[in-house]
């Protein structure tokens, strides 16, 4: 049963969230200055003094991998060099010592990335490792001639640590000017990011807070996310992500124009559910099959094209009486743009948790496939 009325109790959803994923959600500033105020610069220029690689590929899993996305976002088509992001045991087939791998591990001891990091050691490619100090991946760095680039997630999941994993790879792109991200860049985004959090804290009414009432959407829906531009299909990616792991619900995404030719036709399937079709209906105290809420995440950047799409998709939308949230980036910068987003719809996706009754934090799945392969 949904239970709206949590959102609004201050002890019911600290009794829930007992491992306070709220706080580490309420940290993504905080998280953001300090790895900046942190990052070994003198490493960042020794990277960057021995030339630009001909490509980038960015390894990382769950959490961690996610810091790949939001660089390629972040670099977007200015980028002078490709970004690939690797979810995989294996580089690439073309990967050579022009090559740049990134691999990132926030506990440094994923058994996919550590693969990826020695393949690029036998290779010759040049290695840089970013993760958790005196770990796996620093001495697979250092046996490779590689730089690490230690993180302190302080104890925290590697999803609920993403702009402590994030920033370093966001500094070395920025030395390496594959990306323009320098520090006022960084200590706006974080501003901002903390002004997201004001505006969704715990202590701000349901009625009054943007995150709130999407969780609780959510919570009674099935989650079709759909973002526009890289900004956006980037943060529908994460969101994804988030309401999978802390509200242990799934969603779909993609972005448009892609899911115009494709997950569009599902508002015409059986999971397609009017507003309103029962008026005598109450969803929070009887329960009610999930249908589609479409979530629209959009950056002001987004092409002519796919801004004409998403009218259109709006009026197709409303014809069918489907539920819809739109959601807009803040701020003048790439990344400000996408951590709006990010911060927004993380705290949202712990929203939805509560509103189910979950806590966020287990991940009891991940630990028996683990514990499985050991």
């Amino acid at each position: 049963m949904i239970d709206d009325i949590a959102l609004d109790d201050l002890d019911r959803m600290s009794e829930i969230d007992a491992s306070q994923m709220f706080a580490a959600v309420a940290s993504s500033g905080a998280q953001m200055r300090e790895a900046v105020s942190k990052i070994d610069r003198a490493a960042l220029t020794k990277i960057a003094e021995a030339g630009k690689p001909r490509a980038i590929i960015v390894a990382g899993m769950g959490g961690s991998g996610v810091s790949g996305d939001v660089l390629t976002a972040v670099a977007g088509p200015s980028s002078s060099l490709p970004i690939v992001v690797e979810r995989t045991h294996h580089l690439p087939g073309w990967v050579s010592p022009i090559d740049m791998v990134i691999a990132v591990s926030c506990s440094g001891s994923t058994e996919e990335t550590l693969s990826v990091a020695q393949e690029a050691g036998r290779r010759g490619a040049r290695l840089v490792t970013i993760g958790a100090a005196g770990s796996p991946i620093e001495a697979v760095s250092a046996s490779a001639a590689g730089v690490h680039l230690a993180i302190d997630a302080q104890g925290r999941m590697p999803r609920a640590s993403l702009w402590t994993i994030a920033t370093p790879l966001l500094m070395l792109a920025n030395a390496l000017e594959v990306a323009d991200i320098d520090d006022d860049v960084f200590a706006m985004t974080a501003d901002l990011m903390d002004q997201v959090s004001v505006e969704s804290g715990l202590n701000v009414p349901l009625d009054q807070n943007e995150a709130k009432s999407l969780g609780l959407a959510l919570a009674e829906s099935l989650p079709m996310l759909w973002g526009t531009g890289a900004i956006g299909r980037t943060a529908t990616g994460r969101f994804m992500a988030q309401l999978a792991e802390n509200a242990k619900m799934p969603a779909v995404f993609g972005g448009l124009p892609e899911v115009g030719h494709n997950q569009i036709v599902s508002f015409d399937g059986p999971l397609a559910k009017s507003i309103g079709a029962d008026v005598f209906a109450d969803p929070v105290q009887e329960g009610h099959e999930r249908g589609l809420h479409l979530v629209l995440m959009r950056d002001e950047a987004e092409h002519e094209a796919v801004a004409k799409r998403v009218s259109v998709i709006k009026t197709i939308v409303e014809s069918r009486s489907l539920p819809m949230t739109e959601l807009h980036a803040r701020g003048s910068h790439r990344l400000t743009r996408l951590a709006t987003l990010v911060v927004l719809t993380d705290w949202a996706s712990v929203y939805c948790a509560i509103a189910l009754g979950i806590d966020p934090s287990p991940i009891e799945p991940i630990n028996q496939l683990k514990a499985g392969l050991s």
